[in-house]
């Protein structure tokens, strides 16, 4: 696995938003079902996706960068080398037992220099030590290693898009995985954006007759054709004529739970916000429901109106007035 940073085209100082947008923008451009031609997009959008999983955590964004863990997301274990001196197999001639020699930095208490401060030690003794008794040597570390449960598979990532009305009441969406899977998953209502549903057993198989890992996958709301996501809020540009402006008016505003009658106040200007209580998003997680949030745009005829215009050219001589003026 490469490097997450570079995997998404990054510097390590990109701010969590250019993290997101790289993301989508390669987890579209790599998706399996937009690259059926091509056999090499499913490793990139998996690749993609473990990346995100890393560099899309603070926490585990922070651990990469302390070389916590590995480019995916694996605890770093100190190797053999790991240790001030090293540690190190070494063998004679042939027909000659091996042994190993562990060095320690500052030098062996009870020897001085060259070969005189390295220790021949029974490395099983060590290796139970530093791995809870899976030695190479001993009856112990042999029952001890025979008793413990086999490795699981690693967790795989991969993303899905879910309908704004899906993320908030609650559906069922298809998650295509780096695998080739294609499993329908249950979303539960009010669930946010980049948040994460874990499906047991569906990430890689163990191999050595272990628990399978699990997929991990990443949701984003997709866009609506009218509304938009604000925190717990929903937004709407409304457009209106410029007689229901003027004169005010009831009008049919779109909202999630489907047409509401929206009355327009009169001398409404363009960019007026209206707001609908309750109307957002529902609450979840002890967080009060959003509201709908409307805008008004003000929206002329089509076509030239000779009437509308000379009606224009009157106000403007008898009733002259700044909307810029300040103040």
């Amino acid at each position: 696995m490469r490097d997450p940073y570079e995997v998404l085209g990054l510097a390590k100082s990109a701010s969590a938003g250019e993290v997101k947008k790289a993301f989508r923008r390669l987890a579209k451009k790599h998706h399996p079902d937009q690259n059926k031609n091509d056999p090499k997009a499913q490793a990139k959008f998996a690749e993609v996706n473990t990346a995100y999983e890393i560099l899309g955590d603070e926490k585990k964004r922070a651990e990469f960068d302390r070389g916590e863990i590995d480019a995916e997301g694996k605890p770093r274990h100190p190797g053999f080398d790991g240790f001030p001196g090293g540690f190190r197999r070494s063998g004679a001639g042939q027909g000659q037992s091996e042994h190993f020699e562990f060095h320690f930095g500052g030098g062996h208490p009870f020897g001085r220099a060259g070969r005189a401060n390295t220790t021949n030690i029974d490395p099983s003794d060590f290796l139970s030590d530093l791995f809870g008794g899976f030695g190479a040597g001993g009856a112990g570390g042999r029952s001890q290693a025979r008793s413990s449960a086999p490795p699981r598979g690693s967790d795989i990532a991969a993303s899905v898009e879910v309908p704004l009305v899906d993320a908030v009441k609650g559906g069922k969406v298809v998650v295509s995985l780096p695998s080739g899977k294609r499993l329908e998953v249950a979303v539960p209502a009010g669930i946010e954006e980049g948040k994460q549903i874990r499906l047991k057993g569906q990430g890689e198989p163990s191999g050595v007759g272990g628990q399978a890992g699990d997929a991990i996958v990443t949701v984003h709301i997709g866009k609506h054709p009218q509304l938009r996501v604000d925190g717990r809020d929903l937004r709407l540009d409304l457009p209106i004529t410029l007689y229901e402006a003027v004169l005010g008016g009831k009008v049919d505003a779109p909202t999630l739970d489907g047409q509401v009658e929206l009355t327009i106040p009169r001398h409404s200007n363009g960019g007026r916000t209206l707001r609908l209580r309750g109307k957002g998003l529902p609450a979840s997680g002890g967080k009060p429901s959003g509201d709908l949030l409307v805008s008004l745009r003000i929206v002329l005829p089509d076509g030239a109106d000779a009437e509308l215009e000379a009606m224009a050219r009157r106000l403007r001589e008898e009733k002259p007035y700044d909307p810029r003026r300040a103040g």
